[in-house]
């Protein structure tokens, strides 16, 4: 099947678009150094979809909406990271105090901006984040992060399970290969959310 037939068959069930919210928040998903540092296991080369989410995150403060960054830590047992860390070594890179586990220059957090902590891809499992954003009154999740194929996908559909309005940047996403980076895009936007460019989601905060 050509990418053409792909799109056209995926067309017939899945050709829908939400749109955005009335009160939208900005998470950004694990942009911690482990991705950015070319000694970790987890480098990924992905400066771009930082820098695009530092875009999206000025627009947001700008206008005032919920900003909120999460990150993986984990006992230096792994044990509360279970399965998840014996599957995935590199996990260890984010143990307590590992320079790895640490934001990246830019990305330090404002005293107004929210953390949360978590140990499993999606950031809504095992956390508070579906609760405060409930009691905030959002609507709309507008999710970038890494990586695109693990805790991005994770946290788009616990997202849109928990009945947010999900949106998903393409260009603030990032993965270590353009191969599952695409086809996840493909397949959250086929099913879970609604993926936008950049300038699209810029241009919906500006006009918020």
């Amino acid at each position: 099947m050509t990418d053409a037939d792909l799109a056209a068959n995926y067309a017939k069930a899945y050709d829908n678009r939400i749109g955005f919210g009335k009160k939208p928040a900005l998470v950004l998903v694990d942009f911690v150094e482990a991705y950015f540092e070319p000694t970790s296991p987890l480098y990924a080369g992905v400066d771009a979809a930082l820098a695009s989410a530092l875009r999206i995150r000025a627009a947001a403060r700008e206008k005032g909406l919920p900003v909120i960054l999460t990150g993986v830590v984990l006992h230096p047992s792994g044990l509360d990271g279970g399965r998840f860390f014996q599957k995935a070594k590199p996990l260890a890179c984010f143990t307590a105090g590992n320079p790895l586990g640490a934001w990246p220059a830019g990305l330090e957090p404002f005293p107004d901006e929210f953390v949360i902590t978590k140990q499993y891809p999606s950031a809504f499992f095992g956390t508070s984040l579906a609760s405060m954003l409930t009691c905030m009154g959002v609507d709309n999740v507008i999710l970038t992060g890494l990586t695109t194929s693990g805790c991005v996908r994770a946290t788009c559909v616990d997202a849109m399970s928990y009945g947010f309005i999900t949106t998903v940047v393409r260009d603030a996403c990032g993965d270590r290969h353009s191969a599952p980076h695409e086809a996840n895009l493909f397949d959250m936007n086929a099913k879970y959310a609604d993926v936008v460019s950049e300038a699209d989601i810029l241009a919906f905060i500006e006009g918020l």
